[in-house]
């Protein structure tokens, strides 16, 4: 086993936390969407586009786990994440 120094400065990249906090998020929401039966593509971009949060089900707290980001944060890394992966 490898000794670690407790007393080291670690540096944490707060954009790629918040890339895959925004990713986990997506995820949840689109699962309980489609337990729930719902197009979960389509609800997500209603919710998005009008900031209702009607859109989302509150099925497995999945309104209040949306709503944990700002929707133009989730837009931006949506925008982000297409264009990186064409």
């Amino acid at each position: 086993m490898k000794n670690k120094n407790l007393t080291e400065t670690v540096a944490y990249d707060s954009n790629q936390i918040r890339k895959v906090r925004i990713a986990e998020i997506l995820h949840a929401v689109d699962d309980a969407l489609k337990e729930r039966g719902y197009q979960s593509v389509n609800q997500i971009a209603g919710y998005l586009i009008s900031n209702d949060p009607a859109y989302i089900s509150s099925h497995k707290d999945a309104r209040v786990t949306i709503q944990e980001v700002e929707r133009h944060e989730i837009i931006e890394e949506l925008v982000r994440f297409y264009l990186e992966n064409k």
